[in-house]
């Protein structure tokens, strides 16, 4: 089943787990977040635990009792749990009515979240032949799709693939000048009061750039694997427990998040490839509503990534296997056309220009680059033939900008033929040369300080025998609001200025009896259905059972509540 993030794939096992006869078992990967997993079944009136390493002995036994007296529909178990005889001998004994696992692009070698506890399930066919199987992702290209199949024995298993489009969020890619600051204008102007995540390459970005969310006012936590575990796992809940809370992480944190509200996803530092940013921007928007994908992407960003590939452990296939992503995710931020159109074809689906991100918004202009990549070229080609030397994208600029710089006078690069036949061209254009010239294999990164060489592709367009199209950046860069008429995404309920203070309070009862049950607040309710209570402000458990939302266990367990949370502000 491959379903995007907030489609619906985990009813496609829920609801046979309540049906048939016996108890579902759910592989997953995500540990610490099987409690919040198993506390919103719970709030739903569905009989779920989990086993897993954080528990103690006697917890541990008495979740195997429940198990084996057949009162649990739903049992969460991490895969290497499977690989211990304990856990083999207590489902050989209990009464399983189904396998669902999780996450299923964990089995993929090639993929971006492997996990090689994920390749021994195939064991589920092989110790348990008559019990049903059904493997669940949200991202996957073809080619890994059929990797799944094979890996887990389920090519002969009936296989169904959602659309992977997202229409509520906007993706936006713009080129990084200063990226704290664009960051902040983006959670100050459209984000104000939002909860979102924030991703960095590094633990240490992670641990600066949420210091400096909080020293300009933003609520921000760090998350990345250098943290103790205990303060990963506070963090965490206070993002899912809390609103309006920023979390700025490493890749480490996302997978399973299950926090609807999520306004924005951004990225300080290029993804390694289109599968990863398609599954970290998926975290944005699980509630339907307009949201927010923003990349800041720029030439230190390709230069950094080419360096970690080309030292990178493995063979020459495995490098070309991740030169490949890399290649994928670079042409789409450089594309041209419709962002989403690009996105979806590289899962293999065709789509229309969908208005609702930045190159639909903002249509870039493409120029003919051909001189000024000759130039560029021609340049890194003098430098290695008449004086044997490398150097980086600042130097080959100030070369071509003519600017007598002490390393320029150093090394008399003033008395190359090149020396300043650039200026028509700022620095920032000619960076961004050098950043597309990078996404088209035209210009490659060398050693440990990331200098330029030529390719292969090189020699065309030194020769004259290729032209070069290159991407110029409109002036002004769209903004959320400018696309929320052309958005294909549900529109929040519009609340009136007598329902405004009405939806604050439900909010605060929200918060209020989260903490009281130590669960997230969208366990409770999500937004999306307080809203709607507070505009529609009904006066009884009869008219408030019909707001999208309210099912029959949060009507009997939340109801009266709700009504004298409504009541309480009538004069």
């Amino acid at each position: 089943m491959l379903m995007p993030t907030g489609g619906g794939k985990s009813l496609c096992y829920q609801i046979p787990a309540l049906v048939r006869d016996g108890t579902a078992v759910v592989i997953s990967p995500l540990i610490a977040l099987m409690q919040d997993q198993v506390d919103a079944l719970r709030a739903l009136g569905t009989r779920a635990d989990f086993l897993n390493s954080t528990l103690d002995f006697d917890t541990r036994r008495a979740v195997e009792a429940t198990f084996l007296a057949g009162d649990l529909d739903l049992l969460y178990l991490a895969p290497e749990a499977l690989g211990t005889p304990g856990v083999q001998r207590l489902l050989d004994r209990g009464n399983i009515a189904l396998f669902a696992i999780d996450e299923a692009h964990c089995v993929s070698q090639w993929g971006h979240d492997f996990r090689p506890d994920y390749l021994a399930l195939s064991m589920l066919h092989e110790r348990w032949p008559s019990v049903p199987r059904i493997a669940l992702t949200a991202t996957a290209t073809s080619a890994t799709h059929a990797e799944i199949a094979t890996r887990l024995q389920l090519e002969g298993a009936r296989h169904f693939v959602a659309s992977f489009d997202r229409p509520n969020i906007q993706y936006r890619i713009v080129p990084k000048n200063e990226p704290r600051k664009q960051l902040l204008h983006l959670l100050r102007t459209e984000h104000a009061g939002d909860a979102g995540i924030v991703y960095c390459l590094s633990r240490a970005s992670v641990e600066k750039i949420a210091e400096f969310l909080v020293d300009n006012g933003i609520p921000a936590l760090p998350y990345h694997a250098g943290l103790d575990a205990r303060t990963r796992a506070a963090n965490q809940s206070r993002f899912l427990r809390e609103d309006g809370l920023v979390m700025v992480a490493t890749i480490a944190f996302g997978m399973g998040i299950d926090k609807p509200d999520v306004r924005f996803v951004a990225h300080l530092d290029l993804p390694k490839s289109v599968e990863g940013y398609y599954q970290e921007t998926g975290r944005a928007g699980r509630d339907g509503l307009p949201s927010t994908a923003w990349l800041a992407y720029g030439l230190q960003d390709v230069v950094q990534q080419r360096k970690l590939i080309d030292g990178s452990d493995g063979d020459l296939a495995h490098r070309r296997n991740l030169a490949a992503h890399l290649d994928a995710m670079l042409a789409l931020c450089e594309t041209v056309e419709c962002r989403r159109v690009q996105l979806l074809a590289y899962f293999g689906q065709e789509s229309k220009p969908c208005g609702n991100c930045d190159t639909c918004l903002a249509p870039p202009e493409s120029w003919d680059g051909t001189i000024a990549a000759q130039k560029l070229l021609s340049t890194v080609l003098r430098l290695h033939r008449e004086r044997n030397q490398r150097f980086g994208a600042t130097q080959s600029i100030d070369i071509l900008l003519g600017k007598r710089t002490d390393k320029v006078a150093q090394h008399r690069h003033d008395q190359l033929s090149v020396f300043g036949i650039g200026t028509e061209l700022s620095e920032s254009e000619w960076r961004a040369v050098v950043r597309q010239l990078l996404a088209q294999g035209l210009l490659a990164v060398e050693g440990e300080y990331g200098t330029l060489a030529l390719t292969e592709g090189s020699k065309g367009v030194l020769g004259r025998q290729r032209e070069v199209k290159l991407r110029r950046e409109p002036e002004r860069a769209p903004t959320a609001r400018a696309a929320k008429a052309r958005s294909g995404a549900a529109a929040p309920v519009q609340l009136s200025p007598e329902a405004a203070p009405v939806f604050e309070r439900l909010r605060a009862w929200r918060a209020a009896t989260a903490k009281e049950q130590g669960v997230p607040a969208y366990v409770i309710f999500h937004d999306a259905t307080l809203r709607q209570i507070a505009a529609e402000a009904p006066r009884t458990l009869t008219a408030l059972s019909t707001i999208s939302g309210v099912g029959e266990a949060k009507l009997a367990k939340f109801g009266q509540q709700i009504l004298e949370t409504l009541a309480s502000g009538e004069d």
